[in-house]
């Protein structure tokens, strides 16, 4: 694959949001599809696995913001498998903005799909954890590829390390899903509500934009977002089509070749070691002086990187054991 002018491929949004329960992560979602929708003139496929969106289907006029009905299809189920294949069959001269809430459940699935082959009292064995993340992982890929904006909504989690003291403690949050979800989108944005100190009855939202590949939001904290926030991505969305990723199956494929070639080469190197463990211990054992002895002992110095380990080692004892014989032959004579 020759390097190529690099050509921008990145038609529509692929966006991350996760937080704490109230932090306003679904209805701010909503309000970004709404504009999203009517920007494509195509529908919005919600994936609702907590039932998270059902106060926000109707009118309701106490709602101080946007009192209107959201207007989107939703499928209901925490099942990554009916996730995977009703996503996967959207027609996106139809649909033009996926969203998925919560990814945390659908992760939940993944995990406990394996676990209800196991006995109760097993643990998930550590080479089962491939297994595990292929499905989850193709779904997310297929996502990142879609021809679709596509927004991934997760339940956020404590990250916690072991401090210089051994003790267990909190030096982050982030996304509660699979370790390299949230580095998947182009932009991931953390939800928080902070409750107003001077009225209780009041809370502010805020959205932190912890990453941002287009460099527009980056870094910038926005209380109380809205849809301007996306109006400001649309002009990067230049591209005229959507970047594919590499199929895992095609990569993991070319790699195995790799692996197969490395695997030829020591091979290779195992042969030709042998063949100088033969061809140094036949000159070894006919020495008839240390002159002749120490001639091959600087051969095998020039040829000492090219062989295994175990092959210098026995040439070694060889070489040894001959020298011990020639100088005991010398003193004999002497």
């Amino acid at each position: 694959m020759p390097f190529t002018k690099a050509d921008p491929k990145q038609k529509y949004i692929k966006m991350g949001i996760y937080g704490p329960p109230g932090s306003g992560k679904t209805f701010t979602t909503l309000l970004y599809t709404e504009i999203l929708a009517k920007e494509t003139g195509k529908r919005v496929a919600f994936v609702d696995t907590e039932r998270g969106t059902d106060f926000y289907v109707h009118e309701n006029k106490k709602r101080e913001f946007h009192p209107e009905a959201f207007d989107f299809d939703a499928i209901y189920t925490r099942s990554l498998l009916e996730v995977d294949s009703e996503v996967r069959s959207l027609d996106f001269e139809t649909y033009g903005v996926i969203v998925i809430d919560s990814i945390s459940h659908l992760w939940d699935a993944a995990i406990a799909a394996y676990e209800g082959k196991m006995n109760s009292n097993e643990s998930i064995p550590m080479q089962a954890w491939g297994k595990i993340k292929k499905p989850y992982k193709s779904l997310v890929q297929f996502l990142m590829d879609a021809p679709a904006h596509v927004f991934i909504l997760g339940r956020q989690k404590n990250i916690f390390d072991n401090s210089t003291e051994g003790e267990l403690r909190k030096v982050g949050v982030g996304m509660r899903a699979e370790g390299e979800t949230a580095y998947e989108p182009h932009i991931c944005c953390r939800m928080e509500g902070k409750q107003n100190e001077k009225d209780s009855t009041k809370t502010t939202y805020f959205a932190l934009f912890e990453k941002d590949r287009t460099g527009v939001l980056s870094g910038r904290t926005f209380p109380n977002p809205t849809a301007k926030i996306i109006e400001s991505l649309l002009p990067c969305l230049d591209g005229a089509e959507q970047a594919k990723s590499q199929d895992l199956d095609e990569v993991a494929s070319l790699d195995s070749a790799l692996l197969d070639k490395d695997e030829d080469r020591k091979l290779d190197k195992a042969g030709k070691s042998r063949r100088d463990l033969t061809d140094f211990t036949a000159r070894i054992t006919a020495s008839c002086s240390l002159d002749d002895l120490d001639a091959v002992g600087k051969d095998i110095k020039k040829r000492k990187r090219y062989m295994m380990p175990e092959h210098l080692n026995s040439l070694k004892d060889v070489y040894e054991l001959t020298k011990e014989t020639l100088t005991n032959k010398l003193a004999g004579a002497i």
